[in-house]
């Protein structure tokens, strides 16, 4: 019968491509049929299902998921304030004495590099980035397929810079795919259950993937910065306000302390999270922006938001659970098994994700498609964190492949004026090529994502107790206890 969960989840897929459906009404119907099935031809005894509740119970007790509603709440008060504006702004006005040409398109990234991690999702980053830049670039001249390109571009950094909640959520599924590919490796007695390989954590996703991080938005920084040398020379703009000039140096500087703290583990994501919840409504309140109607609207965004999540989280949960019942990741496991290398293996996974990921968002993808790939890709590769970031670059380039990329269809759907497909991907192109670069290299040189990590992949062994030292002990427990007075 696992040929028959992967049925259920193309039919799933399909759904969610022609219906328009939510996607987590769509999993529950398409689980309830496949369960209804199972049950019918004895595939699935009643009692496996019973499981169920307690499975999503302890799933929701998970620390992590608090990041869901502070992330919701953090990506609404970016929407509604004027503080990506006010940081704009300020890095443009920054910059223009400088790169004059360029100030504009590169403010935008940057701001999409400062801002797009802690922002929740790539949807909330692209209407926080159109409504802050796009407006800006058209009075500049710049054409529409290029503001486009460039907001989307910048909407998907928050993928890979933590504290991003796409990583983190990612890191906490890899563990749980990591703990039973190792399992899996010993059932099956494969060559990496010999190796004493350590489970990683989310902490080692997140040092894992920042030098390819930093490569990509350095290359792209470059190209931007050379795309603009033929651009017209703007007029000199007018000094930013006292509240931009602010957030100029106040904006970067808590988050890139946020990013080091995070990165070096002395603060935990979800405690990063919330700190810059609480930031943002200190300067909301602060700055006269957030009032109470406009606090109302917030808090209604964020619950909005964190309902949808949660039901994403217990639809795929359960559709995942019912895909194992019947057998499908042992039936990927198999599959996994006829590849020559490990590095074919994950080749032929990315593969995959990068299909998934015109269909679905990083949340569904997270938490569907990893739990059922990963196990059987991580029994046969103990590098869990380099397989992470390979998925997460991937995951980044999907977003960004047009015509049915995510990222890019938003924000030629929010864009005022509706760019050709021509040229948006004449204008993504350089972006695109760059992304592709990093993940080849990423591929065939694994080491950056060894750079900052500080705990090793492997465990060190055991303490050899040697001839001599065994002597020395068996003396110091043979000597005569003092005699009493």
């Amino acid at each position: 019968m696992g040929a028959f969960g992967l049925l259920l989840l193309a039919l799933a897929l399909v759904l969610m491509m022609g219906t328009g459906w939510p996607t987590y009404v769509v999993l529950l119907g398409v689980c309830s049929i496949g369960a209804l099935v199972g049950l019918a031809t004895g595939a699935i005894e009643p009692h496996m299902l019973a499981g169920l509740p307690d499975r999503v119970l302890g799933l929701l007790n998970h620390d992590l998921l608090q990041a869901l509603a502070i992330y919701g709440l953090v990506g609404a008060l970016l929407i509604r304030l004027d503080l990506a504006s006010d940081v704009y702004s300020g890095l443009r006005h920054a910059l223009s004495r400088a790169v004059p040409r360029a100030a504009a398109p590169l403010s935008g990234l940057l701001l999409g590099a400062l801002l797009a991690p802690i922002n929740g999702s790539v949807g909330a980053s692209l209407m926080t980035l159109n409504r802050s830049t796009a407006r800006g670039w058209a009075a500049d001249g710049m054409p529409p397929a290029r503001r486009t390109a460039l907001v989307a571009v910048a909407s998907t950094l928050g993928v890979l810079i933590p504290p991003s909640l796409v990583l983190l959520l990612l890191g906490d599924a890899m563990l749980r795919a990591h703990t039973e590919g190792l399992d899996l490796a010993r059932t099956l007695a494969l060559p990496l259950a010999s190796e004493r390989i350590r489970v990683i954590n989310t902490q080692d996703v997140v040092q894992a993937v920042l030098p390819p991080a930093a490569l990509l938005v350095a290359g792209w920084l470059v190209l931007c910065g050379v795309a603009s040398l033929r651009d017209p020379l703007p007029p000199p703009s007018a000094p930013p306000p006292r509240r931009a000039r602010i957030a100029l140096w106040a904006v970067p500087a808590a988050l890139c302390a946020l990013l080091v703290l995070v990165a070096s583990g002395r603060v935990r994501a979800v405690e990063g999270a919330a700190s810059a919840g609480v930031a943002l409504l200190a300067w909301g309140f602060g700055s006269r922006q957030l009032t109470r109607a406009r606090l109302a609207e917030v808090l209604s965004d964020a619950m909005s938001i964190t309902g949808v999540l949660f039901a994403l989280l217990i639809a795929a949960t359960t559709f995942s659970l019912l895909l194992r019942l019947l057998g499908t990741d042992h039936l990927v496991a198999d599959w996994m098994g006829a590849f020559d290398s490990a590095r074919s293996a994950v080749l032929a996974v990315l593969g995959v994700l990068l299909l998934c990921a015109f269909v679905l968002d990083a949340f569904e993808l997270t938490f569907l498609v990893v739990p059922i790939v990963m196990p059987a890709l991580l029994s046969r590769v103990g590098d869990a964190a380099w397989v992470a970031t390979l998925v997460l670059l991937v995951l980044q380039l999907g977003f960004l492949l047009p015509p049915f990329g995510y990222s890019i269809v938003l924000a030629r759907g929010q864009a005022a004026e509706h760019p050709p497909w021509r040229a948006l991907v004449r204008a993504l192109a350089p972006y695109l090529l760059s992304l592709l670069a990093v993940i080849g290299v990423v591929v065939a040189w694994p080491a950056p994502t060894h750079w900052l990590r500080s705990a090793p992949v492997h465990l060190p062994p055991a303490d050899a107790m040697d001839a001599e030292r065994i002597e020395q002990l068996m003396r110091e427990m043979s000597k005569p206890r003092d005699s009493a007075p």
